[in-house]
């Protein structure tokens, strides 16, 4: 096959790989003038309600709660949440990452929830209180899973074979992967879900292309010109008696007044450690959750290099991550302590509004986590924006999630995509994440338990919920093909030259500047 002819000068170029993201405003180390970096970190607050909200208002009924327990749940996730924010962005990886509640523990709660020696209690409270405090136990054992794994190093030693090919699908899947909560969550209330997906895309991509003034503003700050639009609007349809004679489900999605926090909530109150009892042990549920711990540790891996990439920084050092996931096994430790049956993780929706707003500073992020802590204490007040109805949050996940998936798709401009192996293991590696995942949750949407089904528990929570992640599954087809195949032709083809200078914290200066600790601790804690 004849070559083709050399391009001439005038002729188009592929666009050059970059090391760190252009375009962004207000980068890691740059944060913007005071009075803005307070508007936005209170935007990320709002943003970081949607699952704050979702996780308590699934698992607290089935754990016998009423509205108050749910409240106060709501209250203790908001509280711990910006403690475990503030340590991540100290001490850990130092990223504009907001650190909550996450999906992936669901599971393994619900476990707990349906366990035996909880049926047979008649009283609701004492059951929600039983059961509170058997989640507590199993997360303090798991926390250790990642506490061990990131400050030993040895989380470390495994990120040091990633490459930029075997981290799109890992990465890209953390935000594409939770789609089933971005439409099918607008189509649970359709006639306010859309209008804030169609507005916050109007206003962050649409104005600011059309309008000489204020581009910046609709751009930056759209959560909060939509939300409150699309909030009133819900609100003039329910005093208006538009849901009098809805069925149930379309009330308690569509309505602002029915998700009971508001008055569930205490006017002031303090979260503390073991505020609901002892915790309780079980070996079965204790291992269950430690697997649940190691998926949640490899998909905030892939959380954090996206967030590396819209705070424009370079390549997050592997040995940064392995002390961001230490710092993370603390904060599922600290929910273990003050009780918010779940456990913590990299919240994705507040990376895609990093991308959305071109805001990645530290700063910002740590003045929400002190709206974070102010709101769970004023109870009322927090449980008042924590009302926002659940479709509008959905709304905003289809813009969120979709900017995560995107940056993860960013690092192929690292690799030969006209290589066959490239090709192959991109392809199938995003091919089985999202169709094993997909088996497994049709197989227990199905049947009422997943396809792995033995007399214990515990055990088919092990099997089944790694299996359930996207994330993980395409994650790690993509890790263990990349380092098996061909591996000694492929460097240049799978991009690994491209993050040689970012494997060792010490290789690239860039790597102090984003990524040292504070208060000149690097002396005390060297990164390697």
């Amino acid at each position: 096959m004849a070559a083709a002819p050399p391009p001439k000068a005038d002729e188009l170029q592929p666009h050059p790989p970059k090391e760190q993201l252009a375009g962004v405003s207000f980068c890691i180390t740059s944060p913007p003038p005071w009075p803005e970096a307070i508007i936005l970190g209170f935007q990320h607050f709002i943003v970081m309600l949607g699952t704050t909200v979702i996780i308590p208002s699934a698992l607290v009924p089935q754990m016998g709660g009423g509205n108050e327990e749910k409240a106060r749940v709501v209250q203790t996730i908001l509280f711990v949440a910006g403690i475990n924010t503030l340590l991540q962005t100290f001490f850990g990886t130092r990223l504009p990452v907001v650190m909550g509640g996450s999906y992936t523990f669901v599971a393994p709660t619900i476990s707990i929830i349906l366990a035996g020696r909880y049926s047979n209690e008649a009283d609701p409270r004492e059951k929600f209180l039983r059961t509170m405090r058997g989640t507590q136990g199993a997360l303090i054992i798991a926390s250790t899973i990642q506490i061990i794994l990131g400050f030993s190093g040895l989380w470390r030693n495994v990120l040091k074979l990633l490459s930029p090919l075997s981290a799109v699908p890992m990465v890209s899947l953390v935000g594409f992967g939770l789609y089933e909560l971005g439409f099918p969550g607008v189509a649970k209330c359709v006639e306010i879900g859309l209008p804030e997906l169609l507005l916050l895309l109007v206003f962050c991509q649409y104005l600011p292309q059309v309008l000489h003034f204020g581009k910046d503003v609709f751009g930056r700050f759209g959560v909060l010109f939509t939300v409150p639009i699309v909030w009133l609007y819900a609100y003039i349809l329910t005093i208006g008696g538009a849901y009098k004679n809805s069925p149930p489900k379309t009330q308690v999605h569509c309505r602002v007044d029915r998700s009971g926090l508001v008055g569930g909530a205490p006017w002031i109150s303090v979260p503390y450690p073991f505020q609901w009892g002892a915790p309780t042990f079980d070996a079965g549920e204790a291992f269950a959750m430690m697997m649940t711990s190691f998926i949640v540790l490899v998909e905030s891996s892939g959380a954090f290099i996206g967030a590396s990439r819209y705070a424009s920084a370079t390549m997050i050092p592997p040995s940064i991550i392995s002390r961001g996931i230490g710092w993370q096994g603390i904060g599922i430790l600290l929910d273990s302590f003050f009780g918010t049956a779940n456990g913590t993780s990299v919240s994705v929706e507040n990376i895609g509004l990093l991308g959305l707003t071109r805001v990645g500073s530290r700063r910002v992020v740590q003045i929400s986590a002190g709206f974070m802590i102010f709101f769970s204490v004023l109870g009322k007040f927090g449980a008042l924006f924590a009302s926002i109805p659940l479709p509008i949050f959905a709304g905003m996940y289809c813009l969120f999630f979709a900017y995560v998936g995107g940056v993860g798709l960013s690092f192929l401009q690292f690799c030969n995509l006209n290589s066959f192996r490239t090709k192959f293991i991109m392809g199938f590696a995003f091919f089985m994440g999202l169709s094993v995942p997909q088996y497994f949750n049709e197989y227990t949407a199905v049947a009422g338990y997943g396809p792995v089904h033995t007399g214990a528990r515990w055990f088919n929570d092990m099997i089944n919920v790694p299996f359930s992640s996207k994330p993980f599954v395409a994650g790690l087809v993509a890790y263990v093909l990349d380092n098996t195949l061909q591996v000694k032709d492929a460097r240049k083809d799978r991009g690994y030259h491209w993050w040689d200078k970012f494997r060792s914290y010490k290789k690239d200066g860039r790597s102090t500047e984003f990524y040292s600790l504070p208060f000149n601790l690097n002396k005390f804690f060297p990164s390697v």
